[in-house]
């Protein structure tokens, strides 16, 4: 089976015909994931509601911890599809299976189209890549608009200088998405791959003017808007949201500098084993050679090190924010992959199999025992989930051994790459795990059953940010200010944010009050109000809500 013939054709309609089905199948079918996918629900929802698309608001008060794009995106796919669950992932998803195109160019345009299409399926089936495709959070446009960028600068450098148009655009794009680093990350790959290749003359020709008129265009509009109608934004977003934000543990987000190393390994599922002839087929076979061979390998190692330092090196780490280093790393995976299936020896295949063993195995084993021994959930609820999920890789495991054995190499990697889908098909299934575990669409039902007009929903000791997406209603928040804290404090009416002793006031007074309480603050919550046996409206696994006027 070779990609070089017209089969190739075949090949890659297949490869899209999967990857669609994986990525768009079943997306709205569970509830919005707290906190992260209610929040950026959320906020575009009261766009629409407002009228207001510069100045982005989260329970109806400023927000400003990230731009806009992202909101305007979901806002537009709202318009689309309703305010929903697919609409919040749609975007997201869409732009993943963009990544996936970009990489599948970038491949083919450095190492052939047979590279091209085992680096596409290795993204597309990476475990964590996959993941976050299917939630609603700023990380994977970034990744996408950060791979378009690179991918324009590549082809810009090598090809035609009007590539550079999509590398200004997709970092203006990114800038947009989630701050300087859309400006920085780029910045610093080009800046050490221009050093170590000491191609002095990528300044000048990189320095596209109508690429920078492109991205001034992009970027700087919502950015002046926004600081013209709020005088604070500019010290909190570029100030306090990025530089004390990567400097400092403000937001408890501290982890150590490895943290991003596991991750790493276990986010390329079920291709780790690959990962180590990536890395060394990027070095060069001499140091002295170093930025004078191997250029394309070195560009994408780049790519992948700069980024993945860079947040390794931060005092505030997400697991989301390595996703942009996933598309050079599977470039360089699917050359590895490419030249092992070609080899007749199979020493190279050997290899693989047996890094990839020694990294699934014991993960398979974790999958199977793990049920058994966690405190939060019964064996029988998980196992339905983590056993079509083990039972997958132990095939993607198997079937690599039996094949090696009887040197079929590329049945193979055709099994394999088929077999990386399946796997992804069963892990798709998690998700509905969690929408019973971290969303707020089964509580905001059971609230919207006992609301009527003019009622005060109110939450203590939280906020479950897509209660308001889902109840399309304001909700007041006792005893927590969290990330709101900026835009409480500018809040000119008090009684959106309140304390106990306010709250204890709301409850006797003659408005009709539906409040929140997590499990395990019925003791607090009961000594202060007082209330009758008949206020405990509902039960959630997680949640209490009590009405005072039953």
């Amino acid at each position: 089976m070779n990609f070089s013939r017209p089969g190739a054709a075949a090949k890659l309609l297949l490869l899209v015909l999967l990857s669609v089905s994986l990525y768009f199948w079943g997306l709205g079918n569970h509830g919005l994931l707290e906190p992260d996918e209610g929040r950026y629900s959320e906020i575009p929802r009261e766009m629409r509601e407002t009228g207001d698309f510069i100045t982005p608001r989260l329970n109806y008060i400023k927000y400003f911890e990230k731009p806009v794009l992202h909101y305007w995106l979901t806002a537009s796919a709202q318009a689309v599809f309703g305010e929903n669950e697919f609409s919040g992932r749609f975007w997201p998803a869409l732009l993943a299976l963009g990544g996936v195109m970009f990489t599948y160019l970038l491949a083919r345009s450095m190492f052939g189209r047979e590279t091209a299409l085992y680096s596409s399926a290795i993204l597309t089936t990476s475990l964590v890549y996959f993941a976050i495709s299917r939630i609603n959070i700023t990380d994977m446009p970034l990744s996408f608009f950060l791979t378009a960028a690179m991918a324009g600068f590549w082809f810009g450098l090598e090809k035609d200088r009007r590539f550079y148009l999509l590398f200004y655009a997709g970092a203006a794009l990114a800038l947009l998405t989630k701050g300087l680093i859309g400006i920085v990350l780029p910045g610093g790959i080009i800046f050490w791959y221009m050093i170590l290749t000491r191609r002095w003359d990528i300044v000048r020709s990189a320095l596209y003017l109508p690429g920078i008129i492109l991205f001034s265009a992009l970027s700087l509009p919502w950015f002046i808007a926004v600081c013209a109608v709020n005088g604070d934004f500019f010290y909190f977003f570029f100030i306090q949201e990025h530089f004390l934000r990567y400097a400092t543990t403000m937001h408890g987000r501290y982890e150590p500098a490895w943290f991003f190393i596991p991750i790493l390994l276990a986010g390329l599922f079920p291709w780790t084993g690959l990962l180590p002839g990536a890395v060394r087929s990027a070095l060069p076979s001499r140091i002295r050679a170093l930025g004078n061979e191997k250029r394309e390998e070195l560009f994408l190692f780049l790519w992948f090190a700069v980024i993945f330092l860079f947040f390794s090196l931060s005092s505030s780490k997400l697991i989301p924010y390595i996703i942009p280093v996933f598309p050079p790393l599977a470039v360089l995976m699917g050359r590895v992959f490419q030249k092992i299936v070609s080899e007749s020896d199979g020493r190279g295949m050997k290899r693989f199999l047996l890094w990839n063993s020694a990294f699934l195995v014991p993960f398979i084993l974790a999958l199977l025992v793990y049920p058994f021994f966690n405190s939060r959930i019964s064996a029988g609820r998980l196992l339905p989930y983590a056993l079509p999920v083990a039972l997958a890789l132990s095939a993607f495991v198997a079937a690599g051994w039996y094949f090696y054995r009887k040197s079929r190499f590329r049945l193979l990697a055709l099994s394999l790459c088929l077999l990386a889908f399946l796997s992804m098909f069963s892990f798709r299934r998690v998700f509905t795990l969690y929408d019973g575990l971290i969303s707020a669409r089964d509580l905001a039902g059971i609230v919207a059953e006992l609301r009527r007009p003019g009622d005060v929903i109110a939450q203590y000791g939280n906020y479950d940010q897509g209660l308001p997406f889902y109840l399309k209603q304001r909700i007041v928040l006792v005893n927590y200010l969290g990330e709101l804290e900026f835009g409480a404090k500018q809040e000119e009416d008090p009684f959106w944010f309140i304390g106990t002793e306010q709250l204890l006031e709301l409850w006797k007074s003659d408005r009709r009050v539906i409040l929140v309480i997590n499990t395990g603050h019925e003791e607090t919550i009961f000594s202060l109000l007082d209330p009758n046996v008949s206020s405990v409206a509902a039960k959630t696994e997680r949640r209490i809500i009590l009405v005072n006027r039953p």
